[in-house]
């Protein structure tokens, strides 16, 4: 059968301590044994069953990581108190002094300052790439090459990467593909097109609601076990542990991931085709003038949309600023920064989610600083929605009034 995310998701089952449809919360930060020598087989990882103590994990962050990794087809999953502690570990785990990282060129700016600026303290180093031409990805592999790293959908420029391509360069070197599939959870699933590990950052599209950070890695039983290990496991060593209340919070909104991508898809879709038509410089996955629609539409589950990411550019960062602050008046939405919330969130991200990346980097990569990245809420009218937000631009001059 063809692999559904969303069915993987509805047909996990929990039931709580005393019959609860909730499984219940485990609140506790350590554990209890019945011998002394369960407790010694738990530290050398060999009492499957026993819980030891809640920053190695937990009841609760174990049903979320399991939903998780059912949704991304993985064996298993461990999360992780913020999308960043979940990319660190990883990458901290798969390299070592002298190895070398190839990274996209468009990624998340926390990454990018992990790798750029943090990661070479400790002797590794990152070819930062444009990860939609795979000769120069190739091109830049190196006999100490550890991983390929990529956004599925990329920050903020929504570059999209060829993850079946990615996935048999890395087989054909020997090296570990990891992709953060932040903004494409259930549109695409990078896990089954060849990725080794898939990361999320649960804060965003997953939780929904913007009122928690999270992460989660979805990856084999034998990497996880690795990052747990409590010897030289880098989740359980570096200990960005997920809180038990916040697993159970974000493993409820999982739930209705599924409706909620449909909607902020068809709305982002709406809303990119109006923008287009008015001659709007317009970036989203859906459009067919985007660069890389095929290979989007070849690797996705359909029937969950392009995503709610999308990008214009206005021409310049203050007719930015003050097209977002007057969004912001007429209630359209948030000057702010993240996604995946209910009302749309608009910002500049040259100069806010991208402003670790050095202004020449920007410049040679396409960040201008008139671009507006929107995550696309979930209106239940859309198109009285982009008739205020013309009417704002209108106002502004950045479109020409339609009665002119």
């Amino acid at each position: 059968m063809k692999f559904n995310p969303a069915n993987n998701i509805q047909d996990l089952q929990y039931f709580g301590e005393f019959g609860g449809v909730n499984p219940s919360i485990s609140d506790s930060s350590t554990y209890t044994f019945l011998s002394a020598k369960t407790m010694f087989d738990t530290f050398e990882g060999n009492a499957d069953g026993c819980y030891l103590y809640s920053r190695h994990t937990s009841p609760s962050n174990l049903y979320l990581g399991e939903a998780l990794a059912a949704m991304e087809g993985t064996e298993t999953a461990n999360v992780s108190a913020s999308g960043m502690g979940a990319i660190t570990p990883v990458l901290l785990q798969l390299c070592k002094s002298g190895d070398h990282i190839i990274s996209s060129r468009t990624i998340y700016g926390g990454t990018y300052a992990f790798l750029k600026n943090f990661t070479p303290r400790f002797n590794i180093e990152t070819s930062f790439v444009d990860i939609t031409k795979l000769e120069l990805v190739e091109a830049a592999i190196t006999p100490t090459t550890k991983v390929l790293y990529c956004e599925a959908v990329s920050n903020p420029l929504l570059e999209v990467a060829n993850i079946t391509a990615l996935a048999e360069l890395a087989n054909k070197y020997n090296l570990q593909l990891v992709v953060d599939n932040t903004f494409s959870p259930l549109s695409i699933s990078p896990a089954k097109l060849g990725a080794d590990i898939v990361i999320h950052s649960l804060t965003k599209f997953i939780n929904g609601a913007s009122d928690t950070v999270g992460g989660v890695v979805c990856a084999s039983q034998a990497f996880i076990d690795q990052l747990r290990n409590v010897n030289d496991g880098a989740s359980m060593l570096l200990g960005s542990t997920m809180d038990s209340l916040r697993a159970a919070s974000v493993l409820k909104n999982l739930r209705t991931l599924h409706i909620r991508m449909k909607q902020h898809s068809y709305n982002a879709m709406y809303l990119a085709k109006m923008f287009e038509a008015d001659g709007l410089k317009t970036v989203y996955p859906g459009l067919t003038s985007h660069p890389s629609h095929e290979i989007f539409k070849n690797m996705m589950n359909a029937e969950y949309g392009f995503g709610g990411m999308l990008t214009i550019d206005v021409g310049s960062i203050d007719k930015a600023n003050d097209l977002m602050e007057l969004m912001q008046q007429k209630n359209l939405g948030y000057l702010a920064v993240s996604l995946g919330f209910y009302k749309t969130l608009f910002s500049a991200p040259g100069t806010s989610t991208s402003s670790e990346i050095p202004e020449e980097e920007q410049a040679a990569m396409g960040l201008t600083d008139g671009l507006i990245r929107f995550s696309v809420g979930l209106d239940n009218d859309i198109q009285r929605t982009y008739t205020i937000m013309r009417a704002c631009m209108e106002e502004l001059n950045i479109l020409e009034s339609a009665m002119a």
